[in-house]
């Protein structure tokens, strides 16, 4: 490690000093939350005292005066909220604008994975996500992609191996390897997936899972290989397992996977010390209308949980399970990263403070400056789809392929059996992956059961993980016109009826954001998904978010890729 130069030591010792100086109290703090009932997450009660802040740390508790002061009285002070995981391209606006949104709320530490740009723009996908994070009064820690693409079956824009990855970690916002989705690689033995691993445990980094009702052998195997937690658990059985077995539960609540009412008993005393929460994929009117972490741990209290377990699972266990010394407490030397919240009972954030800093009050964020991001990446975001023109034929298919059975409120998916045709009156819909990162002209085609469609057509550029276009439609002649609306959009979602689009979301930005507010996005989203249920699309699904991962071949149980329906299970094309 590089020896730090003498103005930094000289620069550090002054902060030393200073911290020193206003937590004895020979000079006034530069805050002080005065009288605040804060949440001591180690010794798991309420303490009243001061809070007092200095350079941007707390610097101790008990009686203070501060330049800067704050009547706490009747008030909850609890740590900054932690996200343990996400992908903050899944909330459909650029980072500075995720920002601006859940500030409010209370989160002042997001981990990411940037998996969704890494598949289609490679390591200057990391890099314009780290330049893009840079600065902002949210703290934005990534994990490195660990499966760009998903699978082998994929065919995303770019395939990164163990090299491509090794220089990030030498970022310091960069915190280990992310979720480890080819366990099936893992078990196998894989060269290339044991790389990965085995170059992340050497710097020393986190290894976060993906493995949903892996069990017996192999989750033991998938363990013993460094991965050391978990965000697919939908059942208490299958959390448990892995818990009994040493790793960490992210418990997930999101847009399309929620499993905070089937987990909400291991948030006792019992286990809340191995439990975090975590969003995954969120969208705008999510965020607009149900928070981020705060709107988890209302509804987790409303479902029970003890709230010292529900604080705890937000602040204290993610920030010590990412090697995040310095926050996730109301304590001396950690982050003044503080959320001043009315009550328990309506857990409403009033003002939130990060790093010392007043950042958001009364539910809006103050204003701050976006990061700047390198122009050659910005021009690389933005002109991001290789496809041809595509017409009805394309979307053709002789004898029978598989029907995709989608299940409601969920991503996992069922057999649907064969069809020859579709047939929307019986909910059967031609579907089909096109890709458009190297104008291969490869679409695969099949079918979907339970999307409910009754004319027209839905495309989208967000189909994870490679995000290609995925399309569905009542007629080969409407999935070819959505499909192309979605290319001259360079990206977006786009719902197409009666010879024209009848909503669109535009998403320029690598073809899965929007450089727009996430005001002016959800307006759009949300008339799009209008637009798709008047034409019949099932009310027990998210038009679009459920839709993009019926690409994603590592969930079961059937799958569509660009050379077809894809049996998970089995490992074969159906």
């Amino acid at each position: 490690m590089p020896a730090h130069s003498e103005s930094q030591i000289s620069r550090e010792t002054r902060k030393k000093r200073r911290v020193v100086d206003a937590a004895t109290g020979r000079e006034p703090a530069d805050l002080v939350l005065k009288n605040a009932s804060y949440v001591n997450v180690f010794t798991n009660e309420i303490v009243t005292a001061d809070i007092a802040v200095a350079e941007g740390l707390i610097v101790g508790v008990g009686s203070y005066s501060g330049r800067t002061e704050r009547d706490c009285s009747g008030k909850l002070v609890l740590p900054g909220f932690l996200d343990a995981h996400i992908h903050l391209e899944s909330s459909l606006v650029s980072p500075a604008e995720f920002a601006k949104a859940v500030l409010p709320h209370g989160t002042t530490t997001v981990v990411t994975d940037p998996h969704e740009i890494a598949n289609v723009m490679g390591t200057d996908g990391i890099e314009y996500m780290l330049q893009a994070t840079e600065g902002l009064p949210l703290d934005v820690r990534l994990m490195l992609p660990s499966c760009v693409p998903a699978t082998p079956l994929d065919e995303s824009g770019a395939a990164l191996e163990r090299e491509d990855l090794e220089g990030f970690y030498s970022r310091p916002r960069v915190q280990g390897l992310a979720e480890m989705m080819n366990f099936v690689g893992v078990l196998a033995g894989d060269e290339h997936v044991l790389e990965k691993l085995a170059a992340a445990q050497l710097a020393d980094r986190r290894i976060d899972g993906h493995a949903p009702d892996l069990a017996g052998n192999g989750l033991n195997a998938y363990i013993a290989a460094g991965v050391r937690s978990d965000h697919e658990c939908h059942d208490l059985q299958d959390a448990l397992a892995k818990l009994e077995r040493g790793q960490f539960i992210m418990i997930r609540e999101g847009t399309a996977a929620r499993n905070l009412e089937a987990l909400a008993p291991l948030l006792c005393g019992k286990y809340a010390g191995r439990c975090m929460f975590c969003t995954d994929d969120k969208h705008p009117s999510d965020l607009l209308e149900k928070g981020h972490i705060d709107g988890i741990i209302r509804q987790a209290l409303r479902l029970g949980a003890d709230p010292m377990a529900a604080v705890r699972a937000a602040t204290l266990s993610p920030a010590q399970y990412f090697h995040l010394d310095d926050r996730g407490a109301v304590a001396p030397g950690c982050l003044a990263d503080l959320v001043i919240i009315d009550s328990f009972r309506s857990f409403r954030v009033e003002a939130v403070y990060q790093r010392g800093i007043l950042r958001a009050e009364n539910g809006a964020a103050l204003p701050f400056p976006a990061p700047a991001v390198d122009p050659r990446l910005t021009e690389r975001a933005l002109h991001t789809f290789q496809v041809g023109a595509l017409t009805a034929e394309d979307f053709r298919s002789d004898g029978p392929r598989g029907v995709v059975g989608m299940v409601n409120g969920e991503i996992t998916t069922v057999d649907g059996g064969l069809a020859e045709a579709a047939d929307p009156a019986r909910d059967i819909l031609r579907a089909a992956v096109v890709e458009r990162h190297r104008n291969t002209r490869h679409i695969g085609v099949g079918f979907l059961r339970g999307y409910g469609l009754k004319s027209g057509a839905v495309a989208t550029s967000i189909s994870h993980d490679s995000h290609n276009i995925i399309v569905v439609g009542a007629s080969e002649a409407d999935c070819a016109a959505a499909a192309n609306r979605v290319a001259e959009l360079n990206g977006g979602i786009v719902v197409w009826n009666g010879g024209k689009p009848a909503a669109e979301v535009p998403l320029a930005v690598a073809g899965i954001m929007s450089g727009e507010s996430l005001e002016t996005v959800n307006r759009k989203l949300e008339a799009a998904k209008a637009a798709a249920f008047a034409l019949g699309v099932n009310p027990g699904i998210d038009p679009f978010m459920t839709l993009s991962f019926m690409a994603l071949p590592v969930i079961p149980s059937l799958r569509l890729t660009t050379r077809g329906v894809f049996d998970v299970a089995k490992q074969r094309y159906v």
